[in-house]
């Protein structure tokens, strides 16, 4: 079970969600979007540059608030938490990878990995070192434990960040972009991770991502254009 008991129904769903930013010229990011993701679903976000693919992902997995419209997540309304409600949900239900992993520099890999399980508090952290170590050693870190990120290569630096989504056992896991800082046999490894984790973990993934490559593997692809789904666009 996934970040404590779950719901049943579709992972994410959304209706009519936008996202505007206020200004003399209000800019919006986000228009009118509805959708719902599967439990156990793979799913790329695509895109041309500046299609809100992005800011799509950032309101799917509760770093931004829509201006208007909603979000459940696990079948909760997220519409109406508070500052505090949002960041322990965001810390049990949901787990992110980004294009750069933003590790912590002075912290290794071990311990970024512990961390997320320490700010939720609800393992000691004899328990979260032993779960992170196990993480680290599932996607083949072992003897790599101790290092802090300069000390590893950039391929290495985005499994130790994918292994920290997974501390605290969330239902999804998002990630942006996150094969565009490596080179392509880094690249297919971590595509080939994130592709095995609705299968080894039962975590739904939602991956924005510019490479058909990456995208080629997934259960379900949506276009994104101007802030709108659209199913039409493909990559050239």
């Amino acid at each position: 079970m996934s970040g404590g008991e779950s719901a049943s129904g579709p992972a994410i769903r959304v209706e009519h969600v936008t996202r505007t930013l206020q200004g003399e010229v209000p800019v919006t990011l986000v228009s009118d979007v509805s959708l719902q993701i599967e439990r156990g679903e793979f799913v790329c976000v695509m895109g041309p540059s500046g299609s809100g693919k992005s800011s799509l992902l950032y309101l799917l997995g509760l770093l931004d608030v829509p201006t208007r419209g909603r979000v459940w997540i696990d079948g909760e309304d997220t519409s109406s938490f508070d500052d505090d409600r949002l960041t322990d949900f965001r810390l049990l239900r949901l787990g992110y990878v980004f294009q750069f992993h933003f590790l912590l520099a002075e912290f290794s890999a071990l311990d970024n990995v512990s961390l997320p399980m320490r700010k939720l508090g609800r393992v000691s952290d004899e328990a979260a070192r032993a779960r992170a170590a196990e993480l680290l050693d599932r996607f083949g870190l072992a003897g790599q434990h101790h290092k802090r990120p300069s000390q590893l290569s950039g391929g290495q630096r985005q499994r130790v960040a994918i292994a920290r989504a997974l501390a605290n056992d969330p239902l999804v896991i998002l990630a942006d972009e996150p094969t565009g800082n490596l080179d392509s046999v880094a690249s297919t490894n971590v595509r080939d991770i994130l592709r095995n984790l609705t299968h080894e973990f039962d975590k739904t993934v939602v991956a924005v991502t510019h490479d058909a490559n990456f995208a080629s593997v997934a259960d379900r692809r949506i276009g994104i254009v101007d802030g709108r789904i659209d199913m039409a666009w493909r990559p050239d």
